[in-house]
């Protein structure tokens, strides 16, 4: 088997422009005025993470959920469920007995948000301790000051 003197190159292709369909369909985030900016402020609210992560095991009242949350005001904790039901996060569920009840759980797509969001969460439980440590180390006057 005969060896080439030089490595593989990829052919070297020119970038074509992402067709406006494509670019209609992706939301640009570091654009101003994209709408994915709002779905990302909702999901990743500090309630909205924690909505997210409540509801990852399953379906829950809103008492559940507000007991679950600790430091959530009812006001923003139905703000929150609000928001991620118009995002098609949470299913939202009106059961028809007296008294009222209500039922919220995620759709396919929140369950995949939670899953992300619930990544970041679980890196940030792992790492507090060290997170506190740089935070008191940074907060020591220096010598030097």
């Amino acid at each position: 088997m005969k060896k080439d003197s030089q490595p593989f190159q990829q052919p070297h292709a020119t970038p074509s422009p992402t067709p406006l369909a494509d670019l209609m369909r992706r939301g640009d985030m570091m654009a101003a005025a994209c709408p994915s900016r709002d779905v990302l402020r909702h999901m990743t609210s500090r309630w909205g993470v924690l909505v997210l992560i409540g509801l990852s095991d399953g379906t829950r009242r809103f008492s559940e959920l507000r007991r679950m949350i600790g430091g959530v005001s009812e006001r923003m904790l139905a703000q929150t469920l609000q928001w991620l039901e118009a995002d098609g996060l949470v299913l939202r569920q009106a059961m028809q007995v007296v008294p009222p009840h209500v039922e919220y759980s995620l759709t396919p797509m929140g369950r995949e948000a939670a899953e992300k969001v619930g990544a970041l969460a679980e890196w940030i439980e792992t790492r507090v301790p060290f997170i506190m440590a740089h935070r008191r180390a940074g907060e020591a006057p220096s010598v030097n000051e």
